[in-house]
């Protein structure tokens, strides 16, 4: 199912590119300023946001090209990167902050995963790495080089047994050194679909030396799993239990000052951005935010060193900064379908837990700016049109700094052409004659069902 799904996602890719006219320039400052929403406070660093590249409704839904994009504490477009020509990405997924403010990016393409380090000053691609996972929304680069790996979508139709699992994989020995699967800690009796989807697992982030804070969303649970004994020693929600959680997404890890066990979460399907303490064996909610009409499946969340939370609310096309009372203080769309932001050089959920900030435990969403269709519309064109200059401009002062001459390899989405596809060069011409039956069966069978890929 995911080879198939892979395939029609990218022939359809494919005919919306060869209908697009050719993309006119256009400045940084004029076009993209249709994205900049509230920008009441200037963050430090640059913001990153990665799309998945898909919208649900509209004529002309359906797939959309994956794409990153460098924003600027103004909310300034500094650069936008077309993964599928860079990567060969279909989807876009997770993407990192490194400690040598690189960036470490995750997507799904038709045949694996790929992941790749990015220099964001300069749009280079330093090493990239294909796994042969179905489709991965989540690998973590750990502290020694190896990868964790959150690998769903594993029904194996040979033994009758689904082997969704999280793995640890050694890039230097190209071996698997690690490995945790659902079925030997859970039945079919919990979950999706056990032949199609049955966990979901779509998020693994490690947790001191010894464990992995995991998102198994079709569970309603978030687990942290003990690498040594592979028991799960702490577990968040309950399956069917949806006033805990519902389908979430990319929980962090946080501790309170006096060492108290907290989960910050994207509750997706509640809509909503909650906090959890953990006391004994009980859990507390000390936070939330957001509910359906301000939130539409948010799936990120992440807090910040002064205790604002970055919350990627990705149905609405947008990430918004909000304080610890709810108001949104810095927001910006990027259609369609936002899956992850992170602040370049600003470690994920680094800050306070909103116990220690004494919040109140229900806030408010105040101060965003909703955008219509055609705004969200013209955004997206806006984006598309974005020349990177910045990151030629940065190549050049760096090529000139090191005396390095001019003529070297440079980033694959440095150019003054726009590219406007978001598939491998050349794929077009080899299925010319299986394009249009393709693209025809998917708006027949109404292409995507609403949050069902993710």
């Amino acid at each position: 199912m995911r080879t198939r799904l892979s395939v029609l996602c990218l022939v359809v890719l494919l005919v919306g590119t060869a209908a697009l006219p050719a993309a006119t320039a256009q400045s940084q400052s004029d076009g993209p300023g249709i994205c900049r929403g509230v920008m009441t406070e200037t963050p430090e660093t640059m913001t990153v946001l990665s799309v998945q590249g898909a919208k649900f409704d509209g004529n002309d839904s359906g797939k959309k090209p994956a794409r990153l994009v460098g924003v600027a504490p103004d909310g300034e477009v500094k650069w936008v990167q077309k993964t599928g020509k860079n990567q060969g990405i279909t989807w876009g997924y997770d993407v990192d902050p490194l400690d040598n403010g690189n960036l470490f990016v995750t997507g799904t393409m038709n045949k694996g995963t790929v992941v790749y380090e990015l220099d964001p000053e300069t749009g280079e691609t330093l090493w990239s790495e294909q796994l042969d996972t179905h489709d991965t929304h989540d690998v973590d680069l750990l502290d020694n080089g190896n990868l964790a790996v959150a690998d769903m979508r594993n029904y194996n139709e040979t033994s009758d047994e689904n082997e969704d699992r999280i793995f640890v994989y050694n890039r230097t020995t190209d071996e698997i050194v690690w490995e945790w699967q659902f079925a030997d800690h859970y039945d079919d009796s919990v979950g999706g679909n056990y032949t199609e989807d049955w966990t979901h697992v779509n998020d693994i982030d490690p947790v001191g030396d010894d464990q992995f804070l995991i998102s198994p969303r079709n569970f309603d649970q978030a687990l942290l799993v003990n690498r040594t004994t592979g028991e799960v020693d702490m577990t968040l929600g309950e399956y069917g239990n949806h006033d805990i959680l519902h389908k979430q997404h990319n929980p962090d890890y946080l501790e309170s000052e006096n060492g108290t066990p907290t989960f910050l979460v994207a509750d997706s399907e509640n809509d909503r951005i909650v906090e959890y303490e953990r006391t004994g064996d009980d859990w507390t909610r000390t936070w939330r935010v957001g509910n359906s009409s301000v939130f539409d499946w948010p799936r990120d969340a992440d807090r910040l060193e002064d205790g604002n939370t970055l919350v990627t609310d990705s149905a609405n096309h947008r990430v918004v900064e909000v304080t610890p009372d709810g108001e949104v203080v810095w927001e910006f769309y990027s259609p369609w379908l936002v899956y992850d932001a992170t602040r370049v050089q600003v470690p994920e959920s680094g800050g306070p837990t909103m116990a220690d900030l004494n919040a109140s435990e229900r806030v408010t969403l105040k101060n965003g700016t909703p955008r219509t269709s055609a705004e969200l519309a013209d955004c997206d064109e806006a984006l598309s049109n974005v020349e990177n200059t910045y990151w030629q401009e940065n190549r050049e002062n760096q090529s000139t700094s090191t005396g390095t001459a001019d003529g070297g390899e440079s980033p694959d989405d440095v150019s003054t052409d726009i590219v406007t596809d978001d598939g491998p060069t050349g794929v077009a011409s080899d299925l010319d004659s299986f394009v249009v039956a393709a693209a025809a069966l998917l708006l027949g069978l109404g292409l995507l069902a609403r949050r069902s890929r993710d």
